[in-house]
């Protein structure tokens, strides 16, 4: 039995791969439901964009015929954009150059059987108990 699977990108989102990356690492392998109650409690900057192509994806993956509850990630890439070279205005006409880093953000999901997931959450329940 295959697999199925739903991908969601976002391009050149205004955010620093660094600090979508902090946030990306923290929920990789997730089930969708954590991941979303993870990302809505997070109060970093790369955490908002990462859960607008989470939702997006989730989304996709019911538009498939998938059921959300058994969804988890099984691919979450962040990539660096084109930046923008900026100018900041500096003293006696000189200026200062910078640069306005963004990132490419592609999720892939997909379904998880319902073995593994049974294993799964016997195991979380053992972690639980000790």
């Amino acid at each position: 039995m295959e697999n199925k699977s739903a991908v969601a990108k976002s391009s050149a989102v205004r955010v620093s791969t660094r600090k979508v990356r902090l946030v990306a690492d923290s929920i990789r392998g997730l089930t969708v439901e954590k991941a979303l109650a993870a990302l809505s409690q997070l109060s970093k900057r790369g955490a908002s964009s990462l859960e607008k192509t989470l939702k997006s994806a989730v989304a996709n993956a019911v538009g498939k015929g998938m059921v959300k509850e058994k969804l988890f990630i099984k691919n979450l890439e962040v990539g660096q954009a084109p930046s923008l070279k900026r100018y900041h205005p500096s003293t006696r006409g000189r200026v200062h150059p910078y640069q306005r880093k963004g990132s490419h953000i592609k999720i892939v999901l997909e379904e998880r059987s319902s073995q593994i997931a049974n294993r799964e959450s016997k195991s979380e329940e053992r972690k639980a108990i000790s």
